[in-house]
């Protein structure tokens, strides 16, 4: 439900601040203000969401033979011996492309629908499931920002994501305007909004908790390190200076922000905003510095719901002319919607408004209660259960990034294929290569999921390094006029702090013909 500020409340504990009854009115009002969300922010939120989960399918469209069907790096029948559960996933259901794309389309279907408002509650569902369905075709090459997405994705759809600036918001009371009279300073607070909150602080403090166990980032080191590995370059990530002094500043600056991250909901209003703010500016600089996928991305859209009101009272007065337009667009499309049609409900299940209100609170407590739990044993608060350790190992957190220690080597790949013609390309860009290419000729990834999938590829896994290869040589086909008859595929680590000496690792050959 949405909270709203009682004035008159507001005013009897005005007059009587020293009285014993009004102290839960104010720890009530308290708690409001630190873990309701104004429903502009969620409106916000679902809008960078729905644009992020786009993005997303966009890159991974890029590679989808390559990651999600029989003829790439993992069929079928090796994701199967790998992860037997992943074999449920609606996107190995069939290991070819033709089957795979409709799903990539689904997906983005549900994603504009989700950014647009539109039938909310059914788009994010239908969004959640096709993202986890998509990221078990292919464990190998996820990252944090993965595991973030999925998260941030579920415990939105517990919340009122399209109450404000949706096609639901405006179809649902038939094009009416908002009252001018309802206090801005809603807030929606319950369980719910404390578990979005509290997803996005779990990551910040879980990673400030490991960064401080290690040496490199109290020492002012770590991103200069960081810096030095060309394999995590993006689009801007040569342009930082070579300064020891402005990286050490910049470690400690981050560093800074990941210890005062409790204040993201211990605090309120101008601090809160500000603290939020600087956070979002920090992870829009990586996005543009390191290629860490949607990490970055995904991070900043999860700190939107953090913002208080009196930002989204200026955003609105800004927007006021479009939102205008795009209302008068909805308020023409169609015959206006129904309240439990609006939000996508569990009216259908013959559930009343309490009731569903119940549910997903009691829904959204039980996930944070389990949220808190798995966090706690992943610092090492509290030991795991014996059944808990069984199944999975909470110490193997995602957020643990360049912690406690950056990485020391730059990690590149040297992948050639040789032609019939004698010539030599590289097998992952297509560019003409030395015939006897060296160890200083090594590149970097062309994405950051074909970095996490050679990352974790064992040189003993046969079947897996084969799968490679074969996807590789037919890949080289492609990017060649001339038939390709072999391919070959080396890792070169590179010790970026000491003598920069190269170490080659042979990950496998084969024969293409």
């Amino acid at each position: 439900m949405v909270e709203r500020r009682d004035a008159a409340a507001g005013d009897a504990e005005s007059a009587d601040g020293g009285s014993a009854a009004a102290i839960p009115s104010r720890l009530r009002a308290a708690l409001r203000r630190r873990l309701g969300i104004d429903p502009r922010a969620l409106a916000a939120f679902r809008i960078a969401l729905g644009a992020v989960l786009l993005v997303d399918l966009a890159l991974r469209a890029r590679n989808l033979t390559a990651f999600y069907t029989d003829a790439g790096v993992l069929p079928r029948p090796l994701l199967a011996e790998s992860y037997p559960l992943a074999r449920h996933s609606l996107h190995a259901l069939s290991g070819e492309a033709w089957a795979v794309a409709p799903l990539f389309l689904l997906a983005g279907a549900a994603a504009l629908a989700l950014a647009l408002g539109y039938r909310t509650r059914v788009a994010a569902a239908v969004s959640l499931v096709l993202l986890a369905s998509l990221q078990a075709r292919n464990p190998f090459v996820l990252n944090a920002g993965d595991t973030l997405l999925w998260q941030l994705l579920g415990a939105g759809l517990l919340c009122p994501l399209g109450a404000r600036w949706s096609v639901d918001a405006v179809r649902g009371r038939g094009g009416a305007p908002r009252a001018r009279s309802q206090p801005e300073t809603d807030r929606f607070a319950g369980p719910q909004s404390a578990l979005l909150l509290t997803v996005v602080l779990a990551v910040y403090v879980s990673n400030a908790v490991v960064k401080l166990r290690g040496e490199a980032w109290p020492a002012g080191e770590a991103v200069e390190t960081v810096f030095r590995l060309t394999y995590l370059h993006g689009p801007l990530g040569g342009l930082p200076p070579e300064s020891p002094a402005l990286l050490a500043a910049a470690a400690y600056g981050w560093l800074a922000l990941l210890v005062a991250s409790p204040l993201l909901v211990a605090a309120a209003g101008r601090v809160r905003a500000a603290l939020a703010g600087l956070l979002v500016a920090a992870h829009l600089s990586m996005a543009f510095t390191l290629q860490i996928g949607v990490f970055s991305v995904i991070s900043a859209v999860g700190l939107l719901p953090l913002f208080p009101p009196f930002v989204w009272d200026r955003t609105e007065t800004l927007a006021a002319p479009a939102i205008g337009r795009l209302r008068s667009a909805v308020d023409g499309f169609s015959e206006p919607l129904d309240c439990g049609a609006a939000t996508g409900s569990l009216s259908g299940v013959g559930l009343d408004r309490p009731t569903r209100g119940r549910l997903l609170a009691a829904v959204a407590a039980l996930l944070l209660v389990s949220l808190l739990a798995w966090t706690a044993m992943g610092l090492g608060v509290v030991g795991a259960p014996e059944p808990v350790a069984a199944v999975s190992d909470p110490a193997e957190s995602d957020w643990d990034m360049f912690a406690p220690e950056p990485p020391s080597t730059d990690d590149l790949i040297l992948a050639t294929a040789t032609t019939a013609d004698g010539d030599r390309i590289d097998a992952l860009y297509g560019d003409p290569v030395a015939v006897d290419r060296p160890p200083s000729d090594a590149r970097g990834y062309p994405t950051a999921r074909w970095r996490k999938h050679f990352s974790l590829l064992p040189v003993d896994d046969a079947d897996r390094v084969d799968a490679t290869l074969a996807h590789l040589c037919d890949r080289a086909a492609g990017l060649s006029d001339a038939e390709t008859d072999s391919v070959t595929v080396s890792s070169v680590e590179v010790d970026v702090s000491g003598d920069g000496e190269a170490r080659v690792r042979a990950v496998g050959t084969r024969e293409c013909r």
